[in-house]
């Protein structure tokens, strides 16, 4: 449901670019910004998106209000990863643009989902997190980090974590790249917090197993 969620908000805002005014206004003053940021808007947008909303949703649901010291500690880990994540999806986007067109026809849109799911994600995406987020979960345990590397771990851990991004990335994405390029960072940003809260709850339970 919540991925459902996702996937709704992202084809009503497609809809509303194109066929109703003042969200068009409003979301190429959105692509005006992140023109003129750059790589910045970028790095924000995700600190913002991946990091701090999902840590006040989970200080406001899930702790009652109360902040811990352990919220001190995830940001810690979840600023600088998104930072570095959302630049690195913003360079993925521009090198789509540059190898298949920045125009949103359907040849164009589905090579760029089928690279973006397919290729950046199996081989980029989904192993760097889940390793990541693991390790950040266990301790940051140096004499860990060998296991993250094993076919045994991407068999057991990657793979199913593709599976979850696909059945939200999938639909997402295929809207995303449906619009401008310089407006898919900033609407990437919305779908982006509500995943991130879906993966750190499937992450620390993945955690909570192996302590098991």
């Amino acid at each position: 449901m919540p991925g459902l969620l996702v996937q709704g908000m992202m084809l009503a805002l497609l809809l509303a670019y194109y066929f109703y005014p003042p969200t068009t206004r409003w979301l190429n003053h959105l692509a005006i910004i992140k023109q003129e940021w750059g790589y910045g808007y970028s790095a924000l947008s995700a600190i913002v998106a991946g990091a701090i909303i999902p840590e006040i949703m989970r200080v406001v649901i899930f702790q009652k209000g109360k902040i811990l010291l352990q919220n001190l500690s995830h940001l810690l880990f979840s600023i600088p990863f998104w930072c570095f994540m959302g630049t690195a999806v913003d360079f993925f986007y521009r090198c789509q643009a540059d190898w298949f067109g920045a125009e949103a026809t359907f040849p164009v849109v589905a090579k760029k989902v089928v690279v973006d799911q397919f290729l950046y994600n199996p081989l980029f995406a989904a192993p760097f997190t889940a390793a990541l987020y693991d390790w950040k979960n266990r301790g940051y345990g140096v004499h860990q980090l060998g296991q993250y590397f094993t076919p045994r771990y991407y068999q057991n851990v990657a793979i199913p974590t593709l599976f979850a991004t696909w059945g939200v990335w999938i639909p997402v994405v295929s809207i995303l790249y449906s619009l401008p390029s310089l407006l898919q960072i900033p609407l990437f940003g919305l779908a982006l917090s509500l995943w991130v809260m879906l993966y750190t709850w499937m992450s620390e339970k993945r955690n909570a197993r192996h302590l098991q």
